[in-house]
């Protein structure tokens, strides 16, 4: 099931419009997360991208989103500090709540990790916040600084830094709004449930910034060791396992927001198809004690959370052929070492179908007619071309490429009433 993507601005604390990325997953989203990301750094950063798309997989909705000045935002980033970021944060949980729902989940790297801290207890929906690499006092920011930078600073008011090889002007107001957030106080007061992730090798917030932060929460709260992981988890494996770890811990906390309240129907029939509640199309398919989603693609209303009822079709059609040519080819043995078919379904002008003459059922037919391509791929370097001849020519026995090509009797009924 593919994600679906929605990029977005909206104003930030201080009027700037910031640019934003909303990732959904295929289907309704179970919860919203607002994801708060590293000092300097920016919404697309691996980490957060990588992060994001694993929760979306989780059915989770992920906002994330440029601080004012930084990224695609607009702004000045000299105007910011650790109290703007906040108010950013409350202005995308508001964005989030009013065109969706407001967030239950609050993810922060870094200072992006303070910043949520500090603003977790203004949020009533948040009911899990994660914190990864966070500084547990936001002072400790200051620490990047070249000292020569602070002295100017504390001098002149304002002075050029040098960060990840790139210049950001910060000035005095920066510095003080940073020692005066004392996180841990916030953390003791916050009554959300809690994850401190931190790698033990981070040369950048050591591990020491987590301890602090775990004991001033209260529980519930836990923690993960990000072992091996460096501050950015520019690991592709460090970010996946994060955000295993965020989904697991996340999805024993939030409420599901989904809609879909209701639980897949009975077997009571061979197959049986019930509305989700969720959207337009999705529905539940019951086969036997198999669960299925079917959907319509997003450019028809659906969510394309599960196969359309022609994938299903074309999916019949080619897992039929599969079985069909590997009992032929078992009863013959024949060295077949593999079968794959690819099927595509699409509509034709009858006077355009080269294989209706040859056709009974469609040989002078008018108008639009279904067709199915079934492309082979036979696999088995001992096959002769006799062999894929035939294996050609038996494909055309599958009973499901029967059925679709003679006419079938479909009788419906409604089913009794229940007054009960």
């Amino acid at each position: 099931m593919g994600a679906r993507i929605e990029r977005i601005t909206f104003a930030g604390s201080q009027g700037a419009e910031l640019a934003a990325r909303l990732d959904l997953p295929a289907g309704p989203p179970t919860a919203f997360a607002l994801f708060a990301h590293c000092f300097t750094c920016g919404k697309d950063i691996h980490a957060a991208s990588r992060i994001a798309n694993a929760l979306t997989e989780l059915g989770f909705g992920v906002l994330r989103f440029d601080f004012t000045g930084l990224g695609m935002s607009d702004g000045e980033f000299a105007n910011t500090n650790l109290t703007s970021n906040t108010e950013d944060l409350v202005a995308a949980s508001d964005w989030l709540r009013a065109n969706h729902r407001a967030p239950q989940v609050l993810i922060g790297h870094s200072l992006g990790g303070s910043a949520v801290l500090a603003v977790a207890g203004s949020i009533a929906e948040v009911r899990a916040v994660v914190t990864i690499g966070a500084p547990s006092s936001p002072e400790h920011v200051t620490g990047v600084f070249a000292p020569s930078a602070l002295d100017e600073i504390e001098s002149s008011g304002v002075a050029e830094v040098q960060l990840a090889g790139r210049a950001f002007t910060v000035r005095q107001q920066f510095v003080d709004d940073l020692r005066n957030h004392v996180v841990t106080e916030r953390v003791a007061t916050m009554r959300k449930a809690l994850l401190v992730m931190h790698s033990p090798i981070d040369n950048t917030v050591g591990i020491d910034n987590a301890a602090e932060i775990f004991l001033a929460a209260r529980h519930p709260k836990n923690f993960v060791s990000l072992d091996g992981a460096d501050h950015l988890l520019s690991g592709v494996s460090d970010a996946a396992f994060a955000a295993s770890m965020i989904g697991a811990f996340a999805n024993r906390y939030v409420v599901d927001e989904s809609g879909a309240a209701l639980d897949p129907p009975r077997a009571t029939a061979p197959v049986v198809v019930a509305e989700t509640s969720q959207g337009a199309f999705l529905n539940h398919v019951v086969v036997g004690r198999h669960r299925l989603l079917a959907d319509e693609p997003e450019s028809v209303g659906g969510f394309d959370a599960g196969p359309s009822p022609y994938d299903f079709l074309g999916a019949a059609l080619g897992a039929c052929t599969s079985m069909t040519l590997r009992m032929y080819a078992d009863r013959k043995k024949l060295p077949l070492d593999q079968v794959t078919v690819e099927v595509k379904h699409g509509k034709a002008h009858a006077d355009d179908c080269a294989e209706c003459a040859d056709n009974e059922r469609l040989a002078g037919r008018t108008g639009m007619i279904d067709r199915f391509e079934r492309v082979l791929h036979i696999a088995g370097d001992d096959l002769t071309d006799a062999d894929r001849a035939k294996l050609l020519e038996i494909a055309d026995k599958c009973p499901v490429h029967r059925t679709l090509e003679a006419a079938s009797s479909i009788v419906t009924r409604l089913a009794e009433h229940d007054h009960g």
